[in-house]
């Protein structure tokens, strides 16, 4: 079997990989949400890529894994990757979880992510009424994770909340508005009055959501070291499952895995980092020294699918857990990462699983269980490759007139 096309086409803001063959077996990957631009950047890939044979999925990695980066542009290789192995598994005419060694749950946790409500403020109060309606939602969710501090609003609504200028960025950033800054601008030594606000939020969460539903905290990048340490002290009576990417993070390209151990080390309340990571190699350190209690690699960014699994298996070597960033608005995304997630070891707490937006998505990617989350948790299917496959006739409505070209044989 060779690789004879690469193709990408944006659905919905997100990039839609299809690996052609020379035996008619189609693989798909795909992006994280409203990140057109990268569709450009994963057909640079193409040359490196056509005439090998895709069920020899490191060999093909090996000649595109290092021309990625940090997030956004190890999206690109990611991609490509989880379409290798949906091709692997349809040739052999088996799940893609039996390829990486063979599952050892038989469903996965999966925690809100994308499941969130419009909030009127960010008071103690409105924290507490949008946890409600998330315990209360019908996925019946174990785990919550909730942006608070430099990952919210909060920096721009409420007053004197760190010593530093409000940096606002457009809210479409993503979406790709024009004169959008970047995602979270702001950075700088909180108030008392900026901490304080922070701990009675989410001291308000958890008197919702109490000892039924655990509560996650992304928090990040942005926060200064000293205040850092004293959120995760001030938090411990509350045994929050984890502070995410305080120091570092989303869309940072570099990691400060000895500023994260400091955090780690000075406080109970775990540390989790590195959904903007790219490649083992820069989990390295932070395994190795211990700097986090948690890694959360995405395998839409972080290289794919084995290299996820890699990146797990290694932090449980070193007692470190991991709960994987989510693949946002992607259907395809959501797949591979039951696939991965269900044989990972005892070290694996949850996946973020965002919501399917629109809609639409579940006409245009078919073979996903309705409902998707039962209980908290996504059963893992057992049909060939990702399980999954695209539906031409509902996805052509939503292409470009540039992509009408993506399900031509």
């Amino acid at each position: 079997m060779k690789i004879v096309d690469l193709r990408c086409a944006v659905i919905g803001g997100s990039p839609v990989v299809r690996v052609l063959t020379d035996e008619g077996i189609v693989g798909l990957g795909q992006v994280e949400s409203f990140k057109p631009y990268l569709k450009p950047h994963i057909l640079f890939y193409k040359p490196y890529i056509l005439g090998e044979d895709p069920t020899n999925v490191e060999r093909v990695m090996l000649k595109i894994r290092r021309l990625g980066s940090f997030k956004p542009w190890g999206a690109a290789v990611s991609a490509i990757e989880m379409a290798l192995w949906d091709i692997a598994g349809k040739a052999a005419g088996i799940p893609v979880y039996k390829l990486l060694g063979g599952k050892v749950r038989d469903s996965v946790r999966a925690y809100n992510g994308g499941v969130r409500f419009p909030m009127n403020g960010y008071t103690p109060q409105d924290y507490a009424d949008d946890a409600a309606r998330i315990k209360a939602s019908p996925e019946g969710f174990t785990i919550v994770k909730q942006p608070i501090g430099f990952h919210s609003p909060m920096p721009a609504h409420v007053p004197n909340f760190f010593y530093g200028e409000v940096q606002n960025r457009a809210p479409n950033f993503q979406r790709g508005e024009p004169n959008a800054g970047p995602p979270h601008p702001n950075r700088g030594l909180l108030t008392e009055r900026g901490l304080r606000h922070i701990v009675d939020c989410v001291a308000a969460m958890k008197a919702v959501l109490g000892d039924e539903v655990g509560l996650a905290l992304d928090c990040g990048p942005g926060w200064m070291l000293p205040d850092a340490i004293r959120l995760a002290r001030a938090l411990e009576p509350l045994h929050i499952l984890w502070l995410e990417d305080l120091i570092t993070g989303d869309y940072t390209p570099y990691v400060l895995a000895d500023l994260y151990r400091e955090v780690t080390r000075h406080a109970t309340t775990p540390i989790h980092t590195g959904e903007q990571l790219y490649l083992r190699q820069n989990f390295k350190e932070l395994i190795e020294k211990q700097a986090v209690n948690i890694v959360g690699p995405d395998p839409a960014d972080v290289g794919g699918l084995a290299e996820l699994k890699w990146i797990a298996e290694y932090a449980d070597l070193h007692g470190i857990m991991i709960a994987p960033h989510g693949v946002f608005d992607g259907p395809i995304g959501i797949a591979a990462l039951v696939q991965v997630c269900a044989t990972l070891p005892s070290n694996f707490i949850a996946f973020e699983c965002p919501a399917l937006t629109p809609a639409w998505w579940r006409d245009v990617v078919t073979g996903l269980p309705d409902p998707l989350i039962k209980n908290g948790m996504i059963e893992v299917w057992d049909r060939p490759g990702l399980g999954v496959d695209l539906n031409p006739e509902a996805a052509l409505p939503h292409l470009s007139e540039d992509d009408r070209g993506f399900f031509d044989a």
